[in-house]
């Protein structure tokens, strides 16, 4: 079976392109010819026979399974390729050409040979770990690759790089933010799961080395007992914390009337290494002062989720613009899926948006300049041939996830309302309709 790493539930994406026209940074399209020439040249193997070359051109190559006999992997790859079309249509240059597998660790170097032949300038993919694997082994990268997905860098590729979304980033990310807010003593809630193994052990790694201590370790499967003996101050005797289940007309949680704990003591924070559900479950049962961090398991967007979303008021976590700033601009400038996509589809289709202009950068060979990249999945660099994504960091706040500068901007948009309105009312008009 391949393994897959990419988002949380499927793969990890990628999208390129390169210009044709003759600009400072793109070659002419005479160049390219016989620079692709002289690649598929350098590609060959002694003892391996040279493939037969379709329809030579110079292009970039993607490298997909997309005739898998895994639905889900069949449709990660496919958003994937969707991504990738979305972002060459506002970055014009060499023509993608979509290499379809059906089992890549057996057709990756197969593959990458033939694209080569066919006049590849560069390569993106494969998508699964073990295809990525299989490519790594192949001693002849001879065009800028990026993989799309993690692996230890070969010692003489240096022509290969790497990227994708691996949990584990994300997890060692949230240890890093929760490190900075001076926090220093972390109960870990997992469920068992292998995603949610994966969550705890990497957080609980990168705490440690950070110089925070793991006070407990707790194995949440539906049984709320084992949460009465978490190192947080306990309920008060008699009351039972019960998720929020409804909404006011104004849009405020209605909640029960309730005693509340008294303040954690300042220090302490909780990881929950769970997907959104079981979070809603596990957070009304912690102190409601106890600092709560999350991976981007626990978002799943701002359309019609506020009411699931106030069960988990306050509790931090991070994720990419693309999800968090569909206003900024530099997100704007990128079209959207043509059907609406789930959360962890639209990650996938995202990081293809960033991943055709990492390949574009090596491709103009601009690391040293273009790095780091302020790109819709977040801010990416590069360090030992793998580019390493930085989400941004959010919170929930009245059933939305927010980030700092969002909030802010919903802040003053009430403030404005509230002094129009004043304004109105003192000069003797109606106030405006609220929006």
């Amino acid at each position: 079976m391949q393994r897959i790493s990419f988002g949380f539930l499927f793969l990890a994406a990628l999208y390129v392109s390169a210009s044709a026209n003759a600009t400072q940074d793109q070659p002419a399209a005479a160049s390219s010819v016989q620079a692709a020439s002289s690649v598929a040249a350098s590609a060959a193997l002694p003892g391996l026979p040279v493939p037969v070359a379709d329809n030579p051109a110079p292009h970039i190559a993607l490298l997909l399974p997309l005739k898998s006999k895994s639905a889900g992997l069949a449709l990660a790859a496919d958003i994937v390729k969707q991504g990738f079309t979305a972002a060459a249509s506002v970055q014009q240059g060499l023509p993608v050409r979509v290499y379809a597998s059906s089992d890549e660790p057996k057709e990756a170097v197969a593959l990458y040979r033939q694209a080569i032949a066919n006049g590849a300038m560069a390569v993106a993919g494969p998508l699964t770990r073990d295809g990525v694997a299989a490519l790594a082994a192949y001693p002849n990268i001879v065009a800028p690759t990026l993989a799309l997905n993690i692996s230890e860098p070969p010692k003489e590729a240096h022509k290969l790089y790497f990227f994708g979304l691996p949990a584990e980033n994300e997890a060692r990310q949230i240890a890093q933010i929760a490190a900075a807010a001076k926090l220093r003593n972390a109960t870990i809630i997992s469920t068992g799961t292998t995603i949610s193994k994966r969550l705890a052990t990497a957080f609980a790694e990168e705490w440690e080395r950070l110089g925070g201590s793991v006070t407990a370790e707790v194995l949440f499967t539906d049984d709320f007992e084992v949460l009465g003996d978490l190192p947080v101050a306990p309920w008060p005797e008699g009351t039972e914390p019960k998720p929020v289940s409804a909404v006011s007309a104004t849009g405020e949680p209605i909640v029960s009337d309730r005693p509340l704990p008294p303040p954690i003591a300042p220090g302490n924070m909780a990881f929950l290494a769970t997907d959104h559900d079981k979070a809603r479950l596990i957070r009304p049962y912690l102190n409601p002062t106890l600092p709560v961090y999350a991976t981007s398991q626990l978002f799943k967007g701002n359309t019609n989720k506020q009411l699931a979303n106030f069960d988990l008021n306050e509790v931090r976590f991070a994720d990419m613009p693309w999800l968090l700033q569909p206003d900024h601009p530099a997100v704007m400038i990128y079209p959207r899926a043509a059907a609406p996509l789930a959360p962890e589809e639209d990650r996938l289709y995202a990081l293809g948006i960033d991943a055709y202009r990492l390949v574009h950068i090596l491709l103009t060979n601009r690391t040293d300049t273009a790095l780091p990249l302020d790109g819709v999945t977040g801010r990416i660099s590069l360090s030992n041939q793998q580019f390493l994504r930085e989400p941004v960091p959010a919170f929930f706040r009245q059933g939305l996830g927010l980030t700092a500068d969002t909030l802010a901007a919903l802040n003053a948009a009430k403030a404005a309302a509230k002094a129009a309105a004043k304004q109105a009312e003192s000069a003797g008009s109606p106030p405006p309709p609220a929006k």
